[in-house]
Formats: structure tokens, sequence, C-alpha cells
């Protein structure tokens, strides 16, 4: 019997299956979010193991690509599907692919299987937030996708270390074997828990002409942004083909979403002016994030000599305050009818922070250095819930995967296009050539100081030009009162 016969009517869920509603979807993000990080730290051992180092960075780079690419595609099979299948789906692709990833014999598979895992770790993340939208009501809802922020900060600290972990004491494979326990126990949780769900989808086609489109265009987009300035010159012919193809499909895609039956992502959404303005916050406020997290290890290797895991420790302010933020907003949510009064306010702190270290940033201590990166995140966190909240709060609930995805998807991408953009800054400020790695990069830096510290007031400023972005786009958003539209009975509070 087809999964839309299975629920004919919304089923009350009580607080015990909310709870293990809410840790099944929980830990699919964990490992999800964990397998971006955990593979770092032990991506030389993997080399010396499979003996092959020239291909190595592909088992990073697939990853980003198709779990990015495949975002959308999750978010409206899930309104058509229903959560539960979506959820499964993507859970046994990920775990399938851990254990074909933790058997490769080669370089070529394992980039293969990662390539393969990120199909299913693109949809975990996004599916979790959805179905956290279909349990919790929007007044409620803050404080759980605060939550998401503190799995994302765990998983972002503790994968490196697990992966190092795992390299130097046990075998570099344990960091896949390890997805499977974990990924059988969300398994067991959700499809046990999610069957009474509250059913919205509605039965309809999936275009899947839109969809290879999109991920196809995707998939260039980022190779460009992750190859030009790194591996190839920007004005390579390399760079421009990718360039001109990718906009060719990003041009074939938006006539197919004009002129479809049943486009990948409705007009409507595209056309909601809330969704709209908080998916430009959300991605210039979280892409500036991700771009500071990815160079701030060069700034403080070369210019405070820290070794490379202590910049990794020096980053945990960084990471830390936007927790701190996302549960300051996500708790603020459910009393003020004025939500987004807590976030303009977090991202003043942020602009003023990034304007500070444009001017400053190598002449301060480091505790005062540390301090500003703090409540610079913890500023950026008070985004997070609010962000998501609005977004799922302005559709209606069976579009509910299709705009959590879309926002997910424009997150991700923005967070590419301002690593790409910080890369620029640093590659001209050092005036390294365009095949400069990151590795070598601070190497490169190490002998001139000057130029790190010009290099990076430009970064800073960069920064600030992200976050005032985000406040500009966040200010214009209309605030829509929170509504309950959730069936589900009775509201999940935390103990």
């Amino acid at each position: 019997m087809p999964e839309n016969s299975e629920v004919k009517q919304p089923q009350q869920l009580d607080r015990k299956d909310i709870k293990s509603i809410l840790i099944g979807v929980m830990l699919a993000m964990f490992v999800a979010s964990l397998d971006q990080t955990i593979i770092a730290t032990a991506m030389p051992t993997i080399g010396a193991d499979l003996h092959d180092f020239e291909h190595l960075p592909w088992v990073v780079t697939i990853y980003l690509l198709t779990s990015t690419a495949v975002t959308p595609l999750y978010g409206k099979f899930a309104d058509i599907k229903g959560r539960r299948i979506t959820m499964l789906v993507a859970l046994v692709t990920f775990v399938a692919a851990s254990i074909l990833c933790a058997v490769a014999n080669s370089m070529f598979m394992l980039i293969l299987a990662r390539g393969l895992q990120g199909l299913g770790g693109g949809g975990l993340i996004s599916i979790a937030q959805t179905i956290i939208g279909d349990v919790i009501p929007p007044p409620e809802r803050g404080r759980y996708q605060a939550y998401f922020a503190i799995v994302f900060a765990s998983s972002s600290l503790l994968g490196p270390v697990l992966g190092g972990f795992f390299a130097e004491y046990l075998h570099w494979t344990m960091i896949f074997w390890i997805n499977i326990p974990l990924g059988a126990i969300a398994f067991f949780i959700t499809n046990t828990r999610l069957k009474r769900l509250p059913r919205h989808d509605k039965p309809r086609s999936l275009d899947f002409l839109g969809a290879i489109t999109m991920m196809v265009a995707t998939i260039l987009l980022l190779l460009t942004l992750n190859w030009g300035g790194i591996r190839y010159a920007w004005l390579s012919f390399e760079i421009q083909a990718l360039i001109g193809s990718s906009l060719v499909l990003w041009l074939l895609f938006a006539a197919r979403l004009k002129f479809a039956h049943e486009p990948l992502i409705p007009p409507e959404v595209l056309n909601n002016k809330v969704v709209r303005m908080g998916v430009l916050s959300a991605c210039c406020g979280v892409g500036t994030y991700i771009g500071l997290s990815i160079y701030l290890p060069i700034f403080f290797e070369v210019d405070r000599g820290f070794s490379a895991s202590h910049s990794g420790l020096a980053l945990i302010p960084l990471m830390i305050g936007s927790v701190f933020g996302a549960q300051l907003s996500g708790r603020t949510m459910t009393k003020r009818v004025h939500y987004k009064r807590i976030s303009l306010i977090g991202l003043c702190f942020s602009m003023a922070g990034s304007l500070l270290l444009a001017f400053y940033a190598s002449d301060i201590n480091f505790i005062a250095l540390e301090i500003v990166l703090a409540l610079m995140s913890m500023g950026l966190g008070t985004l997070f819930p609010v962000s998501t909240v609005a977004i799922q709060n302005a559709v209606p609930l069976h579009q509910l995967g299709t705009a959590t995805a879309t926002g997910n998807f424009f997150r991700s991408l923005g967070g590419a296009l301002i690593v790409a953009l910080f890369g620029a800054i640093i590659l001209g400020g050092s005036k390294a050539s365009s095949g400069t790695t990151l590795e070598n990069l601070a190497g490169a830096l190490a002998g001139n100081r000057e130029a790190l510290t010009q290099s990076f007031s430009f970064i800073f400023a960069a920064a600030f030009v992200g976050f005032a972005l985000s406040f500009l786009f966040l200010l214009i958003m209309e605030e829509k009162p929170l509504i309950n539209r959730t069936q589900v009975h009775p509201p999940a509070m935390p103990e």
C-alpha cells in the first residue's frame, strides 16, 4: 500500500513520541554534519594507505557537491511522498554509502562512495528541520532550532578530534563504520514514530528534468568556486567554461520553473517575500560565518604563531558563541511578538566586532580577540532560529519541506561563494599564484606579516559587509505572527 494511504487523518502524538522523534532527527543531523568534519584530520592517513595524494581533496569536495546539489530535491520529495519515507531513504543511502567508503580499496572507489554518501547526507539535515516544523508549532519552534545549533557546533568540534583519534590509534575506516550503529538507531526511532506523524503532503509528480538541470548547474558552480584561484586562474579557459556552462543551465532551470506543470521549486515559494528575504539574510550571515571559520586558522597560525592544533582550539569561541546566540534567540521567540528584534540587535554586535577587527585584529591581545569573536558569533547565532522559523511559518504546510530545503540550499551556496571570495582576497593580498593551496598558504605568508595583516583587514571588512547585508534583508523581511498550525497534541515543551 502506498505511503500516501497509510495515514488518512492526523494522529495525536504524546510527549514521549515527540521526544523520540526529536532524538531521532537530531541524531540523523549529527551523523550527516559529523561526516563533513571528521574526515579532515584523517586525510593524510587515507592518502598514504590508498597510495594516492593527488586526488585526495576530492574526498571532501565530492561530498560538498552532492550534498548541496540534492537538498532541494529532498525537500520536494518530502512534500510529495511524506517526511518518513524521505528520511528513511536518506538514512539508508547514507549508511550504505558509509559501508562502501569503509571497504573502498582505492581512492577512486572512496571518492565515488563519498559522492553517494553526500546524496544521503544532503537530505538528512533539511528533512530533520522540516520534521520539526511538522511537530512543533512556530511559537515554540525557535528553541528547538537552537538545539540544532548545538548539534552543528558539537559535530564541528568533535569531528576533527574523532577523525584524528581513529586514524592514529584504530583505523581511518572507523570514521565510516561508526555511522552504522548511529544510523541504525536513528532509523529505528524515526521509522517507528514517524508513522504517526500528521500528513500534509499532496499527490504530485516530481520534476526530474528540472532536478537534474539544477543539480548539474549547482555542481558546476561549486566546482568553479572550489577551483577558481586555487587550481586554475579565474580567467583560465577551464574556469570560464565552468561559469558559462553553469550559467546556461541556470537559465534553463529558470525557464523550467516558469513553464513546468509541477516545478521543483514552486514559484509561489520563491515569490514569497518572507521566504526570499529570510533566505537572503541567512545566506549572507551564515556564509560569512563559514568563511571566517575556514580562514581564521591561517590568521592564528601566521599572526599569532599558533600550531595547527592550537589554531583549531582558538576557534572554539567562534563555534560556541553561535550556540548561545541561537539558544537566546530561540527562547525569546516564544515570548515576543516582535521576534526579529533580538536578531537585529545580535547582527549589530556581529557588524561591530568585524569592523573592530578590520582595524585592530593584529593589535589587540589574544583574550580580547577571543571575546570579540565570541560576541560576533553569538550575535550571528540569534539569526539561525529566526530565519528558519520565519520561512517555515510563511508557507503552507504542504510546502514546508520545499521551503526548508530551499533555505538550506542557498545557505550552502552562500557559504561556498563567500569562502571563494575570502580566498581570492587572501591570495591577492599575499601575491601568491593561483595554484597555491590553502595548506601551503600559511607557510607562504609566514615571512610577510604585513601582507597577512592587510589581507585579513580586508577579510574582516568583507565580513562586516556580509553581516550588514544579512541585517538589511532581515530588517526588510515581513514579521508575520507565529501561528500554531500543527495538529500535534500536546505541544512539545522542553523539560
